[in-house]
Order: C-alpha cells, then structure tokens, then sequence
C-alpha cells in the first residue's frame, strides 16, 4: 500500500510539473517572444491594415476583383489551382497546387486560356505574357508576381485610375523587393493599396 501511495504521488506531482511546464510556461514563453519587435508581425499572420481596419496578409495573395470588368484599375495576382475557373480568384482558406505535369492536356489547355484572357485583359499579344501570369504557385496563395507581370499590368492600371504610367511605374517600384531567394518580386496587396491611396476613386 506505500508502494502504491508513493508511486501514484510521485505521478501526480511529475503531471503537475508538466502541466505547470507545459500548460503555462511554455505557452507564455512562446506568447513573449512572438512580441519581440520585429516578429510580432509574423506571429500574428503579417495582416496589413488601411485605416485600422484589416484587409489582408501580406503573406496571402487573394486575387481582386473588380466592381467592373470592363475598367479593372488593380493588379492581379497569380492565379490559383483551386479557382474554379482559369484566372481566380481562389479560395484563400485552402491552398495546393494542381499536382498536374507540364505535358498534362488539361493543364496545357488552361495555361492556355489564361494566356488568352491576360492578353485580351492587358491588350498586348499573348507571346508578351510572362509565365507566372499564366502559372499557379505551389501554394495558389502566392502574394508577389514578377516585375514583368507587373509592368504588364501598368498601362490598364493607368487608363483605369486616371493616374500617369510613370505614377503607376513608380509605385510598382516602391512595392518590389527581393524577399525570398532574391528575385525581385512585387507584392500585390500593398501595390493596390498604393493605387487605392493615390487614386481614391478606383474600385
């Protein structure tokens, strides 16, 4: 019977330990240093916010869409596997790729489709269309496209906002860096804010 009293104590005190460790230590350690300066952002899911409302992630890409079609003032971002049809948007609360291979024929002829709507959308050819326009990302959620991608999209950008292309160039500038492997990238969430901000009609 002591035996078991002393076994089933030093239980209890070993889960009380690891709950106290586990359970509080842990967690608050885990809280404390999600707000050190610098990560707090990353902690709390990088939201970007425009007069204290949020209105995305910079690490989400989440595809506008315009009020009208036929005069679309904002830059696209990649499309998605999961959209349900050729250029988005996807849905942001799930993300994969199509797990399809280059010489797939229904990926081939979707590739193809959206080089079709992209030119017609940007009235270039589609031989002008870079291949992250026409191509998902492993995610479906990528937030940045190429700088070609981007400066495909100024001319549109400026017809539909009133602004200049060298006002459209220059924000597309401000807003690319070479986060990641170093390739110059543009994030599109903070490029349509920039375009919100210095064209407050666009919608």
């Amino acid at each position: 019977m002591n035996t078991f009293i002393k076994q089933s104590w030093a239980g209890l005190r070993v889960l009380i330990a690891l709950t106290i460790i586990l359970g509080v230590v842990y967690p608050l350690a885990v809280w404390g240093i999600a707000r050190i300066p610098g990560l707090q952002s990353n902690a709390e899911g990088s939201v970007v916010t425009q007069n204290g409302q949020a209105v995305g992630s910079s690490l989400i890409g989440i595809d506008p869409v315009p009020a009208d079609p036929a005069h679309d003032p904002w830059f696209h971002n990649r499309p998605s596997a999961g959209s349900k049809d050729s250029l988005g948007p996807g849905d942001p609360s799930t993300s994969g790729a199509s797990n399809k291979g280059p010489f797939n024929e229904d990926l081939v002829k979707t590739i193809t489709e959206r080089k079709d709507l992209i030119a017609k959308r940007e009235g270039v050819s589609p031989a002008q269309v870079p291949a992250d326009a026409v191509t998902a990302s492993g995610s479906g959620l990528d937030p940045s496209i190429s700088v070609a991608y981007a400066d495909l999209q100024i001319a549109r950008v400026a017809r539909n906002t009133g602004l200049s292309e060298d006002k459209v160039r220059q924000l597309v500038e401000a807003n690319t860096t070479g986060a990641g492997i170093g390739v110059p990238g543009v994030n599109v969430l903070p490029l349509n804010l920039a375009v919100h901000s210095a064209a407050p009609g666009a919608h």
